[in-house]
């Protein structure tokens, strides 16, 4: 059985603790519900200091049937009791490699990249695949995460794992390969603005016959567009190309 104490080491010790100003986390709580508020995704904060959750968002896919007072009272545990077994490993090893590579980071820079990554969450005994990202939103003048704002979501993906260390406002990443224990440099695809426009109209609801109408394109134009979404995201349908548009900030 893995402990919750598992999850803190070295690599993510808070050791700045006279800088920690918890008068200030109301302004944090308040930032979290009102993007809460305005997406599907469940969001929460982890404390690194105290253990535990600060917030967890009401929205319905992250809390798995449990309520957000349950959650907060079961913090770290939550994972144990709501994550494959056999997956639990993968959360340990992740939390590590993640932290070797922030902590690698010049202090500046660290809150400009997330992690980013998917694993299975189980509710009401059927397991649900979701994509976890992870970046910080306090930190100590050493360069420690205090406090780190966690976005939960949909997934295109059908497996756990697709670990990616990502910059914000960078076309470039890196991936996690556990079998070597490497980061390898990606590339996300890059889109044109129509394709950009197909995606932000298909997010809204659009079809495609209303896409064609709204961008004055013919139907087969847009055919011709989302094939070329699809081809570039690695994505068989719409759906799966609002998922990965959405989770890189593509459109």
């Amino acid at each position: 059985m893995y402990t919750v104490e598992e999850f803190f080491f070295a690599g993510n010790e808070v050791r700045l603790t006279d800088e920690l100003d918890y008068t200030m986390t109301g302004e944090y709580i308040r930032m979290a519900e009102a993007f809460s508020r305005s997406s599907y995704q469940s969001v929460y904060i982890i404390d690194y200091f105290r253990r535990n959750f600060l917030y967890v968002s009401p929205n319905p896919l992250f809390l798995c049937g449990v309520s957000q007072e349950k959650m907060m009272q079961l913090g770290y545990r939550f994972y144990q009791e709501h994550v494959p077994h056999d997956e639990l490993q993968m959360l340990l090893d992740i939390n590590r490699v993640g932290f070797e590579f922030y902590n690698s980071l010049p202090v500046e820079d660290r809150t400009e990249w997330y992690l980013q990554y998917n694993f299975h969450l189980i509710n009401d005994g059927h397991k649900i695949l979701i994509n976890h990202k992870i970046t910080p939103l306090a930190l100590t003048s050493d360069g420690r995460v205090w406090l780190a704002l966690c976005v939960v979501s949909a997934t295109h993906h059908t497996t756990p794992g697709h670990i990616e260390m990502h910059h914000a406002g960078s076309p470039d990443f890196y991936e996690y390969n556990p079998l070597t224990r490497r980061w390898n440099l990606k590339h996300l695809p890059s889109l044109s603005e129509g394709e950009k426009e197909v995606i932000s109209l298909a997010i809204k609801g659009c079809t495609m016959s209303e896409t064609a109408e709204k961008m004055c394109l013919s139907p087969e134009t847009i055919k011709k567009y989302r094939k070329q979404i699809f081809e570039k995201l690695e994505v068989h349908n719409m759906p799966e190309a609002i998922i990965v548009a959405i989770n890189n900030n593509l459109a």
